[in-house]
């Protein structure tokens, strides 16, 4: 494995594309990794102090996660180095989307990633460059459809990603309208750890969890882990956190969920952060979802996990680890010959799994069809890892031979 990725991570990718911006100090980059399939595909991320190398780490990143969800295409990335809180954002994108155009129409396919919003930020801004959806590029260089087919596919994943979920068994709250983006990747992670158990033994309901990172992926691995019946014991996220090591109940995630605010835990019982980064690696626990920012956990926190009984880590987060190689660094090598390690490009692959779902021929529209397709893929990858080397170690390291045979 170690031979393949070191030939796959020094591959030079085939195309980068610079930008700076005329009117700000913002400059941005588009790697893709390939064109495998005639094309590639990865969202659009913007934060102060991002470099091209985040960027090409993030695409190489994209093309091992379409091996498991499809479809088989390369990886790309957009990243753009601004300040998403200023307030001239929305000009930045405009430009941005506008110089890149060209490649959305070929090529390549974009959505929303860290401080870049899918429904209200991307889809809008590149449909007024001329785009008829951020993913065209990807339905032109991969599929080449028929226009007829081309049109139909669009408005199938127009319709899917912003569909609102009816049916209670995956919304919080239907009222609420939350979407399918908002929910699936969460939804995956705690599928992930679901399947973990029912293939390589055991069960998820009593078993206790600590979730890092409270956003969207976050919030909906806790109600959706919850709602299988594991223990939330611990939840860090950057605004402070909760701990009950009885497991919070079921209602009380679904509370805490609902109360968010905008993307952060909310309570009024909130411990301080650097108390709770203190306490909540020695929880007792069996699950640990990391779905905050990327590069974050270190040995010392994996050490005390371990010794505190942990079983199973579900990758919410690209490359949660803080390791500074591309993929597979000495902590995350560390932690997979220690514990079962499912990897981000299973674990949180569902937004990639929608769109590719969207994107075949007429499909079913129903949230539980959508969400069980994810389900199917996530399992489906963890079955054929397992059935590759059934040790509940050394899972990352078995799953990336089986992705990177394909790749390099």
């Amino acid at each position: 494995m170690k031979e393949l990725l070191n030939i796959y991570e020094n591959k030079i990718p085939e195309i980068v594309f610079n930008w700076k911006d005329t009117e700000t100090e913002a400059e941005g980059w588009t790697v893709i990794n390939s064109l495998r399939g005639g094309a590639a595909g990865g969202g659009t991320r913007m934060r102060k102090g991002l470099d091209m190398n985040e960027v090409l780490s993030l695409a190489k990143t994209m093309e091992v996660k379409f091996t498991v969800s499809g479809p088989g295409i390369g990886g790309a990335k957009s990243g753009i180095n601004f300040d998403p809180d200023d307030p001239r954002k929305k000009g930045v994108l405009k430009r941005w989307y506008k110089a890149v155009s060209p490649l959305l129409k070929s090529y390549y396919g974009t959505g929303g990633d860290l401080n870049v919003d899918e429904i209200h930020e991307v889809i809008p801004i590149t449909e007024e460059c001329g785009v008829w959806h951020p993913q065209e590029g990807v339905f032109n260089g991969h599929f080449q459809p028929t226009e007829a087919d081309k049109i139909n596919r669009i408005g199938q994943l127009r319709q899917g990603v912003i569909k609102v979920l009816e049916n209670t068994m995956f919304s919080p709250d239907v009222d609420r309208k939350y979407t399918v983006a908002d929910m699936i990747t969460g939804y995956g992670v705690a599928e992930a750890v679901r399947h973990y158990y029912d293939i390589y033994g055991g069960e998820v309901k009593g078993k206790r969890a600590v979730v890092q990172g409270f956003g969207n992926v976050g919030s909906a691995a806790a109600y959706y882990l919850s709602e299988m019946g594991a223990k939330v014991v611990g939840i860090i996220d950057h605004a402070g956190g909760l701990i009950n090591e009885e497991g919070f109940s079921f209602e009380e995630i679904k509370e805490l969920f609902l109360n968010k605010n905008g993307n952060k835990l909310y309570s009024e019982k909130l411990i301080p952060f650097e108390e709770m980064n203190e306490k909540v690696w020695s929880l007792q626990t069996e699950i640990f979802t990391p779905c905050a920012a990327s590069r974050l956990i270190t040995k010392d926190q994996i050490d005390k996990m371990i010794d505190s009984g942990l079983e199973v880590i579900s990758c919410g987060a690209n490359v949660p680890f803080a390791d500074s190689e591309i993929f597979f660094g000495p902590i995350m090598e560390y932690t997979d010959e220690r514990v079962s390690l499912i990897p981000d490009f299973i674990s949180n692959c569902g937004m990639a799994r929608v769109f590719a779902y969207f994107m075949e021929r007429k499909v079913q529209m129903t949230d539980e069809a959508i969400f069980m397709d994810t389900s199917e893929t996530i399992k489906k990858a963890i079955q054929n890892t397992h059935n590759s080397k059934q040790s509940k170690i050394n899972i990352s390291n078995t799953a990336f031979e089986i992705a990177l045979n394909q790749l390099v």
